[in-house]
């Protein structure tokens, strides 16, 4: 069975119908390259902007968490997001941006990433994204929507370390495959097991720059 989404949903509460979402940072994702290590770390103030052609994930899971963190005064902050998991995923022609507001004598600054722009695909296994908002168009195989979070089996599970900020009764689907096209997103964190960051390009530029 295939099932369509076409775009333009947006994260407003922590109990919404969910569609599978694109995150990716070159600093969490390589840091967290050796193994699947647990999203045991505070998010910081600054959530980011990701865009990509396609993702094309397998054994797709996704359920409601929220995140630990703080805001850009170092107040602590919880935010709402829709948590995607997949055992592995490609990733092509991927940008991230995050912007840096009120640096002292210079304003706003923004980095730029690009990644998978040749032939050669992101590659990731054992992907985690924290998602606040999605467009894309989106295409599942064997998708199964509405089972108890605790109880979907069919992707990696709930993140190692994460339990406690999920309702294992609440609401979640899964599939054998998810494919989105034409993906804008904005996440407050990414963890893999391994990331692969082929043709990778980091830049910063003075002002507001972004994916989109």
């Amino acid at each position: 069975m295939k099932s369509q989404v076409r775009g333009g949903t947006r994260w407003k509460r922590f109990a919404v119908v969910m569609v599978p979402s694109l995150a990716a940072t070159a600093a969490v994702g390589i840091g967290l390259a050796q193994g699947a290590l647990a999203a045991s770390f505070s998010v910081s103030g600054q959530s980011f902007k990701v865009s990509a052609d396609k993702l094309v994930g397998k054994d797709f899971v996704q359920y409601g968490s929220y995140t630990n963190g703080y805001d850009l005064k170092g107040k602590e902050a919880h935010h709402p997001v829709a948590v995607s998991g997949f055992r592995s995923a490609t990733i092509t022609n991927m940008c991230q941006s995050v912007v840096t507001p009120d640096v002292p004598f210079i304003g706003s600054v923004s980095l730029n990433l690009t990644a998978g722009t040749g032939d050669t695909p992101v590659t990731a296994k054992n992907l985690y994204l924290d998602v606040a908002d999605l467009d894309a168009d989106a295409t599942f195989t064997n998708i199964d929507i509405g089972v108890a979070a605790k109880d979907a089996d069919k992707g990696p599970g709930i993140q190692p370390g994460t339990e406690k900020n999920v309702n294992p009764y609440g609401f979640a689907q899964q599939a054998e495959e998810a494919v989105l096209t034409n993906v804008e997103q904005r996440a407050w964190a990414t963890t893999a097991g391994t990331f692969n960051l082929s043709n990778l390009s980091l830049r910063l530029h003075k002002g507001v720059k972004e994916c989109y």
